[in-house]
């Protein structure tokens, strides 16, 4: 009995180690949900893991412009606390876009490297710091070797990473299917709106695909883009939304209520 006492110990210590070694300490258990229960129930955890490193990337020509994949990601940056540092090569982010799903110029610090290695460079040092709420960063190459840098400074701060892959020709997005050790993997490709029963044009729509999810499954998902706040939702048909509630639409007309009120 005494004997299994003390071995205890050392086994949970064991697998402490291990799970360190493969990546899931405890930091990572923290999660920022979606808030789409079709989406957060193929994430462990029920959500996107804090601590961690992301990719996101555009589908079609959005892969050269990441206008919708920078959406995304800013509205994921949003809901988390602290500053937000965002990273490019190139001056064109849109602010005005950004505050549009949430995340104001207030919070958000931009710094513009001039190649990939600096972008690196400033990423890890961002994640490594510890006071950030979000770490993003534009960057075309991604190697096992640098993601692994940041998965572990990402770990150490709690910190959460965001690598948009933006490339400047198509043909480079083929790098996106070559191992990292990115926690999951994210494509976001642009869907027509949903047509309106009066003039105008609908919320944004995009379809998503989880292309890879550490201890998590792969799944698309078609949601409107990212609110106010940074919040996704799923697609509902606009009939549904005009619906009336059942009590509602079978309720008697007004001057019949009016009509027995007056009775009695």
């Amino acid at each position: 009995m005494t004997a299994e006492i003390h071995k205890k110990p050392g086994l949970e210590t064991l697998r402490a180690a291990i799970s360190r070694l493969e990546g899931y300490s405890d930091r990572r258990r923290t999660v920022l949900p979606f808030g789409v229960r079709e989406i957060d129930s193929r994430l462990p955890g029920g959500g996107l893991a804090l601590g961690s490193l992301h990719e996101v990337a555009g589908g079609g020509n959005d892969a050269l412009h990441s206008a919708a994949a920078g959406q995304f990601c800013a509205g994921i940056a949003a809901r988390t606390r602290g500053k937000v540092l965002w990273i490019v090569t190139r001056q064109d982010v849109f602010a005005p876009s950004l505050k549009q799903v949430g995340l104001s110029a207030r919070r958000t610090i931009f710094v513009e490297a001039s190649s990939d290695v600096d972008v690196l460079a400033c990423f890890e040092e961002g994640l490594r710091h510890g006071g950030m709420g979000a770490v993003v960063a534009e960057v075309a190459r991604l190697s096992m070797t640098a993601s692994r840098r940041l998965q572990l400074a990402a770990e150490t701060s709690g910190s959460l990473g965001i690598a948009i892959r933006r490339w400047r020709r198509q043909t480079d997005a083929a790098d996106f299917g070559q191992p990292t050790a990115s926690v999951t993997r994210w494509r976001v490709s642009v869907l027509p709106s949903v047509s309106l029963p009066v003039p105008g044009v609908g919320r944004p729509r995009w379809l998503l695909e989880l292309i890879r999810a550490r201890a998590g499954e792969c799944a698309d998902f078609e949601v409107e883009a990212c609110d106010a706040k940074g919040r996704l939702a799923p697609c509902i048909p606009v009939a549904d939304r005009l619906a009336l509630p059942a009590t509602l639409a079978d309720r008697p007309d007004q001057e019949t209520t009016w009509a027995r009120r007056a009775r009695a």
